[in-house]
């Protein structure tokens, strides 16, 4: 039988060719090794369009060295590129466009505001999620401090802390900026007066990057610093979605945020929630809760936006044990497992997309043999049993939402089947944000 191979889909970060992961890629090549799946990383750059030949980057581990490759193009790709301004983003776009038919284990997620809106229709995960609106001006954030004094300002597209901006009105009515640059910077505090928060504001606007503002909670530590909590739920070997793990965090000194990137540290998610809630009967509640949550949460963006294969769930928990999303990343580091010394769930975070990869394949081969013959695929090489249930066969779309958001009926097994009409986004979203 032929090894199946993995092709990891990136982009180079400069003309240089240099890779961002490539540490990430050698530990997937080692496993999929002992899996019996053949690793293999390239990028749009690297593909002959007329031949559907790629010069990939191959890892050995016998020596530590990568040796380039010829090889057709995969067949299955996972995709780990990030947005970039660059003509690399726009060849990105073209073989995404070109290689619609490719088994991709994920595709990417809408931004934050598209995210939001998806979200807010469904009741399941309404309650989750922080008051949220779209930024057309000042007059928005000051909408929000009328209601909240303490608000969050996104760049709707960032990630790793970029961007994010901390305003609180303070009794004296000043407000109280701090937070981070475009390159993770720290900002110290500095006041303003509401007035010219107006200036402010237009300058952000300015650097063509759309935000979000949103309510804020408090997640500040007896030391001052705050922090949050990362899940990482994955697909597995059968195709489910399960929680691999889940750690806290907490941001350095200074930090509005909790990102590992901009100094933030890992600690084991008990710990944290010890410290924070002091209660073990709540801290058993809020595990329960927030993995039940987190694997929703996965399989119903998956309806909504196409295939993923894991999901990163960042959230918080304010004092009375509620739980608030922050944010959610498809193409997540798992650094967090590691550094908070949790090693098993790191090793599983690295495995689960190769194992699933795997299962997508032999699924695929089953699919073909069951067939006899059967047809050219135009639906992106899922095999029949890897596909969400909505997208299967029409006769498994039995639940219906109301346009209000409350809960599907069962479906088959019953499991709770979104369907995917009611997954588009609403609200106030300027044209250029969906």
């Amino acid at each position: 039988m032929t090894q199946p191979v993995l092709g990891i889909l990136t982009l180079y970060l400069n003309d240089a060719g240099a890779l961002e992961e490539r540490s990430y890629y050698e530990k997937l090549t080692r496993e999929g090794r002992s899996l019996g799946i053949e690793v293999i990383v390239f990028t749009p750059e690297d593909v002959d369009f007329q031949t559907d030949q790629v010069r990939a980057q191959a890892y050995v581990p016998e020596t530590g060295a990568w040796k380039r490759i010829s090889a057709a193009l995969p067949r299955m790709v996972f995709d780990r590129c990030r947005r970039q301004r660059s003509r690399r983003y726009e060849r990105l776009l073209h073989f995404r466009s070109r290689y619609k038919h490719l088994t991709y284990l994920n595709r990417p997620l809408r931004n934050k505001w598209a995210v939001y809106n998806l979200l807010s229709k469904d009741s399941r995960y309404k309650q989750y999620l922080p008051q949220t609106r779209y930024v057309e001006g000042a007059g928005d954030v000051r909408a929000m401090l009328q209601t909240y004094p303490l608000v969050y300002l996104k760049p709707i597209a960032g990630t790793g802390g970029r961007g994010i901006l901390r305003i609180e009105k303070t009794p004296s009515g000043e407000l109280l900026v701090q937070g981070r640059d475009l390159s993770r910077r720290i900002i110290p505090p500095r006041k303003l007066s509401m007035e010219a928060l107006n200036g402010y504001i237009a300058r952000l606007s300015r650097k063509s990057v759309r935000y979000i503002v949103q309510q804020g909670i408090g997640l500040k530590l007896s030391n001052g610093r705050v922090h949050d909590y990362r899940m990482l739920v994955q697909k597995n070997g059968a195709g489910e979605w399960k929680v691999t793990g889940c750690a806290g965090r907490i941001g350095a000194a200074g930090s509005i945020t909790a990102n590992l990137h901009g100094g933030g540290k890992a600690v084991r998610m008990n710990d944290l929630l010890k410290q924070w809630l002091r209660d073990q009967r709540r801290i058993a509640l809020v595990k329960q809760e927030a993995e039940q949550f987190g694997v929703g949460l996965a399989s119903y963006l998956e309806l909504c936006c196409g295939a993923l294969c894991e999901l990163a769930v960042d959230f918080a928990v304010d004092r009375n044990g509620r739980i608030w999303l922050i944010e959610v990343n498809p193409k997540p580091a798992r650094e967090v497992f590691r550094q908070a010394g949790e090693q098993d769930v790191y090793r599983n975070a690295i495995a689960r997309p190769l194992e699933y990869a795997l299962w997508l394949w032999k699924s695929a081969l089953q699919d073909k043999k069951n067939a006899a013959g059967g047809s050219i695929r135009t639906d992106g090489g899922l095999p029949e049993s890897a596909k969400p249930a909505d997208a299967a066969a029409p006769e498994l779309r039995t639940a219906v939402s109301d346009p209000a958001g409350a809960a599907p009926r069962p479906g088959p097994a019953g499991k709770l089947v979104p369907v995917r009409r009611n997954c588009r986004p609403s609200g106030r979203t300027p044209p250029s944000a969906r």
